[in-house]
């Protein structure tokens, strides 16, 4: 038991690493698009539906508003997105895609897939991976812990 329970044996310590090499690695790609990993996560949801509130992108992102609203008004500063209040409900706040964001999301996302390919995950592999790391997450989330 004690082997166990050394670092290097922990697959949250595993887990951790490999989010850190994610992290390298799409800095070094998104770098030049003037975008940080997590702007990526934003334009990736809104390029899956634009228009959304903010507190239903933060849900989508499982980020809090404390984290996510700056991180808006950093993009929308750097014409990736617009705000806009509700007409009817002053509390909501819509995100919306600007120019930029549509324009660039084929070059984005033609050069993190370059990168990704270049790593030699094949399909098979990346699809075993994203259901196991799936089931691990349900798991997790079925124990109360998030």
């Amino acid at each position: 038991m004690e082997d166990f329970m050394t670092l290097k044996k922990q697959l949250c310590f595993a887990v951790y690493e490999t989010a850190g090499e994610f992290n390298k690695l799409y800095t070094s790609v998104l770098q030049p698009f003037g975008l940080t990993y997590p702007q990526y996560l934003v334009l990736l949801a809104l390029w899956e539906k634009d228009g959304v509130t903010l507190k239903e992108l933060g849900a989508k992102l499982s980020l809090g508003t404390g984290t996510l609203t700056p991180m808006i008004s950093r993009m929308e500063a750097n014409e990736w997105l617009r705000k806009e209040r509700s007409k009817e409900d002053e509390r909501k706040v819509y995100i919306y895609l600007r120019e930029k964001a549509v324009s660039q999301r084929q070059p984005i996302t033609s050069k993190v897939a370059e990168v990704i390919l270049s790593c030699q995950i094949e399909l098979e592999e990346y699809e075993q991976l994203m259901q196991q790391l799936s089931t691990l997450q349900n798991k997790l989330k079925s124990n109360g812990r998030q």
